[in-house]
């Protein structure tokens, strides 16, 4: 089943709400009504009752919403109910950061290729996947990999997403600090943490 027209903002909630509903499993909550998972999230339960109205009528009155049937109808609707493999294209101290870090099975996601452009590096093998050389990036459309990581320094992240487009890649997590140029049928997400971090002091009391 497709969904059209829902707002990115909810899609990007998604993620959080699955996360709230793992928690509440792991601690053997079997139904959780929206004000319990507004506490396990931060969200108002009001946008999460909208959000969810959606995809459908997941709870029920007086019960509220079953911790495994959400948690599997969101994994469905991310289409992450089945592994998902990423290459990781770019391996500085962020890739490696990014290659190591544990928390992307929670969200069915594999790491499953790493691709770098400095020779001391290809042939390493971190937690299981060894880095290749930047040249063999058309691999992956053999290798079935639709999703890529890009963690390269800005002046290669045009050349690098034009590439993965090349190689069948349809979704794009961009540590890269610019703004990339890609057809209609591939989603970016872009993460700019300095960016991000420079709004902060706005929010912060004058001393």
């Amino acid at each position: 089943m497709r969904y059209s027209r829902i707002p990115d903002e909810t899609i990007r909630r998604l993620p959080i709400y699955l996360r709230g509903l793992i928690l509440a499993s792991e601690q053997g909550q079997k139904n959780i009504s929206s004000n319990d998972l507004a506490e396990y999230v931060g969200i108002y339960p009001w946008q999460i009752r909208k959000d969810f109205s959606y995809f459908g009528d997941f709870g029920t009155r007086g019960v509220g919403y079953n911790v495994g049937k959400l948690e599997r109808e969101i994994k469905r609707i991310l289409k992450i109910n089945i592994s998902q493999k990423a290459a990781l294209v770019g391996v500085g101290n962020l890739g490696m950061a990014i290659l190591a870090f544990p928390g992307f099975g929670i969200y069915g996601l594999d790491i499953a290729a790493a691709f770098d452009i400095n020779p001391k590096k290809i042939g390493r093998n971190v937690k299981g996947v060894t880095i290749e050389n930047i040249s063999k990036l058309g691999t992956i459309k053999r290798r079935k990999i639709k999703l890529a990581v890009m963690a390269v320094p800005r002046k290669a992240a045009q050349e690098t997403a034009d590439e993965l487009v090349k190689a069948g890649v349809r979704g794009i997590l961009n540590f890269s600090p610019c703004y990339l140029l890609v057809p209609n049928t591939v989603k970016v997400i872009t993460i700019d943490i300095a960016m991000d971090m420079a709004s902060l002091p706005y929010y912060m009391p004058a001393s």
